[in-house]
């Protein structure tokens, strides 16, 4: 792994979401699948929510901790009690948090070899700074997809039989 193509991919993101979501009309953005999905806008809310909470603080905790402390558990569903906010807000605050988590994860001036150190997750035991980053990248990657998905179901009934050509319609964008 190479940590340059990481955050490389990781500054793409806000670029991503502006524009998938700005411009969309409101019950796009906030449409769902129904109960244990999220709409596009709860997805954002979510890669936000990650950014200040989950992978840079993991990352440090590792550089400073090692395995010694345990991370914070991660409440993946955090960005839903927050007060709705208009999209463009949303974003923007993403791309800012974003911007200073990368800036912040070059300050570490991490090298191939720290990708190697150890911390320990709550869940899954011990894992490896190459893990954390690159699944903050697949992560990225994955809501992207995700919100695609979303999107795409609200032409779900729509597309008739081009349908069966389009495996996205079928799944539901599930809470994870």
């Amino acid at each position: 792994m190479m940590i340059s193509d990481a955050t490389t991919l990781l500054a793409r993101t806000p670029d991503a979401l502006s524009a998938l979501l700005l411009g969309l009309p409101e019950e796009w953005v906030h449409r769902d699948d129904g109960e244990g999905t999220w709409s596009a806008y709860a997805i954002a809310g979510h890669l936000l929510h990650g950014d200040t909470t989950n992978w840079l603080p993991r990352i440090r905790l590792i550089v400073e901790h090692g395995t010694d402390r345990t991370f914070e558990p991660f409440n993946r569903v955090a960005m839903l009690d927050w007060a709705r906010e208009p999209v463009p807000a949303l974003l923007d605050r993403f791309r800012v948090v974003r911007s200073r988590s990368l800036e912040d994860l070059g300050a570490l001036d991490l090298t191939p070899a720290d990708l190697a150190r150890s911390g320990t997750h709550p869940e899954f035991g011990t894992v490896t700074l190459q893990q954390v980053l690159a699944a903050w990248v697949a992560h990225d990657l994955t809501h992207l997809a995700q919100i695609g998905e979303v999107l795409a179901g609200r032409y779900r009934d729509d597309v008739g039989p081009y349908r069966r050509y389009m495996p996205a319609l079928e799944r539901f964008a599930p809470a994870e």
